[in-house]
């Protein structure tokens, strides 16, 4: 997605993304929590719903173990919930991909 995000405390950023229906592709966020090398959180805001990305690294015998946490939907049946799975399912799949393509 083209983005002005930078891993800095405070900052605001814009994720952009082709427009589909019932979204205008932008997601407004703030870094809400940087401890390099180790964790990264913001606030994501879109179509009226407030939550938190949460990425977590571990270090591991076998390399770096990657956690990514989305909170904040009012239950798994909403269409929020169900929008950002979908995307997210993609996104990790291609993350997944490239990783295992570096090994």
């Amino acid at each position: 997605m083209a983005n002005d995000f930078k891993p800095v405390l405070g900052h605001r950023f814009k994720f952009r993304s082709a427009p589909v229906p019932n979204w205008d592709g932008v997601i407004d966020g703030e870094v809400l929590l940087v401890d390099p090398i180790s964790r990264l959180a913001y606030g994501w805001g879109t179509m009226g719903l407030d939550s938190v990305v949460a990425w977590t690294l571990t270090p591991t015998a076998a390399g770096t173990h990657v956690r990514m946490e989305h909170s904040g939907f009012p239950s798994e049946e909403s269409a929020s919930y169900k929008g950002a799975k979908y995307g997210w399912t993609n996104f990790i799949n291609k993350l997944e991909r490239v990783a295992g393509e570096v090994n």
